[in-house]
């Protein structure tokens, strides 16, 4: 990058994430009094297992609300932290409703995942290290979906080392902190699918926003791909696993999102709870567009021995075939001729164009797939 770059790896926390910070700090601050009925919450993944291994410590119960469709790991790993898991919602934001019905029925006490003083001031604790370690530090990368951690951070930071330019990263297809601090008003966004779910967030916090707006430098946006990239790059180049919001930061960096010098820059690992169906795809989709995978669509003759001379042009350039499919009843092809679709592995783009350009120059007929 030409400026050093050190990664606070939060995604090697016990809980595989930040979130254990928040909910310990507002627990531990609370007179213990006030938690004898048990904590609830509301969460899809990491603030469930935060505040279920937080409790688990304090020996007080946790009721933790989580959507339906949330994958079977994640629920299960927050029971395994001894937490009562209850499913239901359709969405967060059902489950948060629900959480926080039961909170006025049961008497537990709700732990807001984001929008909560003690919360972020649990989450703060992540720039007093960075400080503590880096006095010289001169830029902070954060991920930010509903605020919490980036405003606990640029907090904690900017309270001392008011010259430290702080940055906010978000999913652009969930640009809620993004949106309110542009348009000076926080609305909800519309949401897409987004690999770095745990900042996909409809609408940023009441509480947050309004210190992002003040004391953060500039928000940016990062695409899939670009996260995608980033979570092979840690993989490895740092040996890390690291979730696609936790990515988010270093995606930033890669793809100059951000302008002018940087200087000592930490980029802030967020989490590592990512399923291994989800990575093994992200992972595909990492490589596909670094160029490491190349697919191809190609029509050729349908004759003896077709099939075999593509194999021998494809490994005089050394292209490796990962996958291939052969079919003669595919719409649009011609009598006579074949589509073969090919999955390749290469050394990279420039690997890859050098393939394209062979198979054009032996008169192939072929169309890049990005699919």
């Amino acid at each position: 990058m030409g400026h050093p770059v050190f990664l606070k790896c939060e995604n090697l926390q016990k809980t595989g994430a930040f979130k254990l910070r928040g909910a310990m700090n507002f627990m531990t601050a609370r007179d213990r009094s006030e938690l004898k009925q048990g904590v609830t919450a509301a969460s899809a993944g990491n603030h469930a297992q935060g505040v279920a291994y937080g409790a688990d410590l304090l020996g007080i119960p946790a009721r933790i609300f989580m959507p339906e469709t949330t994958p079977p790991q994640k629920v299960q790993a927050t029971r395994d932290l001894g937490a009562e898991v209850v499913l239901t919602g359709a969405n967060f934001d059902e489950s948060f409703a629900a959480a926080q019905a039961d909170s006025q029925q049961s008497g537990m006490v709700f732990i807001h995942p984001f929008d909560d003083p003690l919360v972020m001031a649990g989450q703060g604790t992540i720039g007093l290290e960075i400080l503590k370690e880096l006095p010289d530090v001169e830029t902070v990368i954060v991920p930010v979906g509903g605020g919490g951690l980036l405003a606990g951070v640029v907090t904690a930071i900017k309270e001392t080392h008011p010259g430290v330019r702080v940055v906010g990263v978000e999913s652009a297809a969930a640009p809620c902190m993004y949106r309110a601090v542009r348009d000076n008003r926080i609305s909800e966004v519309p949401l897409r699918l987004t690999i770095a779910d745990g900042i996909a967030v409809k609408k940023a916090g009441q509480l947050t926003t309004p210190i992002i707006r003040r004391l953060v430098d500039e928000i940016v946006l990062v695409e899939e791909e670009e996260i995608a990239l980033a979570i092979v790059a840690l993989l490895e180049r740092s040996k890390l696993l690291v979730e696609g919001a936790g990515a988010v930061t270093l995606a930033a960096l890669l793809n100059g999102k951000l302008a002018g010098p940087l200087g000592k820059t930490v980029c802030l690992l967020s989490g590592g709870n990512i399923d291994v169906r989800t990575l093994a795809l992200v992972v595909e989709r990492g490589l596909l567009a670094a160029g490491r995978y190349l697919k191809l669509r190609i029509e050729m003759q349908d004759a003896p021995g077709a099939l075999a001379q593509l194999a021998t042009d494809l490994a005089t350039v050394r292209a490796n075939i990962h996958d291939i499919t052969h079919d003669r009843r595919t719409r649009g092809v011609v009598m006579g001729s074949t589509a073969v679709q090919l999955l390749l592995e290469t050394r990279g783009q420039d690997h890859a164009d050098e393939i394209v350009a062979a198979l054009q120059q032996r008169g192939y007929c072929l169309e890049l797939s990005e699919d």
